[in-house]
């Protein structure tokens, strides 16, 4: 029971740093500035292509469409796909929802590698995107 407590509470800090740090925006994606932003580190990965956090920070000033609720979902298990390459979990489930014009909130269900699902929702929501 301890260690599932440990590791349940790893699991939660991972899947919140991977999703709110700034990952560096991609060379394609559209800017508001010249800033793409992203952790220093990531510029001397040991592993080639290895990146942390997410772009979800791409997304603070669009207006809330079914579009930005899509690219936030994809940002998310973008930035949550190391947890399946690095064998922790089986698979990651990413649920959003729309409460209204202004708030999106998602939710991270992962399936353990040993078929356990961890829920990790605190507060019931993650507030990840104010509209303009």
């Amino acid at each position: 029971m301890f260690v599932s407590q440990n590791l349940h509470a790893a699991l939660t800090r991972a899947v919140l740093i991977s999703l709110f740090t700034w990952r560096r925006a991609a060379n394609d994606d559209a800017l508001d500035d010249d800033e793409r932003f992203g952790w220093w580190g990531d510029s001397f990965p040991t592993v080639a292509d290895d990146r942390i956090g997410s772009r979800l920070w791409l997304l603070r000033r669009v207006k809330l469409s079914r579009q930005t609720q899509m690219d936030a979902e994809f940002y998310a298990r973008e930035a949550l796909q190391w947890l399946i390459d690095d064998g922790h979990c089986r698979a990651i489930d990413i649920i959003s929802e729309r409460l209204d014009a202004q708030r999106l909130n998602l939710r991270t269900v992962l399936t353990l590698a040993d078929g356990e699902r961890l829920d990790i929702n605190p507060d019931n929501s993650w507030q990840v995107i104010y509209a303009v």
